[in-house]
């Protein structure tokens, strides 16, 4: 049985994590509908607790749209090394926009606490040459 400062502690950290969630919204390379053009088009869905595609290969240098969508709660898709996230909100279609300019792996994660095994919802991007 959690304790009421672990009940305390864990609401805290779910406000937080909202609140970084909305203010760095102004960060998301985010797009409407359409506007993005001559890009690779890759569709992203989000559910509890997973990502699909949950690996995703890129061009450096080349440009592609992620399509986010998600069917249950908000979600967020953030690639740290990359500088882009965007909020996910139910039954919308969020575009966000990337070019990678360096090769490696990356981790894509959601930073809008969705519940009990939000902590395990990621992914990778791997840029090639």
């Amino acid at each position: 049985m959690k304790t009421f400062a672990q009940i305390v502690a864990g609401t805290l950290c779910m406000l937080a994590c909202g609140a970084l969630g909305l203010g760095a919204a102004a960060y998301a390379q985010s797009a409407p509908e359409g506007q993005v053009k001559h890009a690779k088009l890759i569709k992203v869905s989000a559910r509890r607790f997973v990502f699909d595609p949950r690996n995703i290969v890129l061009k450096k240098g080349e440009t592609v749209d992620l399509e986010l969508t998600t069917a249950d709660v908000l979600m967020g898709f953030n690639v740290p090394d990359m500088h882009a996230r965007s909020d996910i909100p139910p039954g919308q279609v969020m575009h966000l926009t990337l070019t990678p300019d360096k090769v490696g792996t990356f981790t894509f994660l959601c930073d809008v606490f969705c519940g009990s095994g939000h902590e395990n919802m990621d992914g990778t991007i791997t840029v090639i040459e």
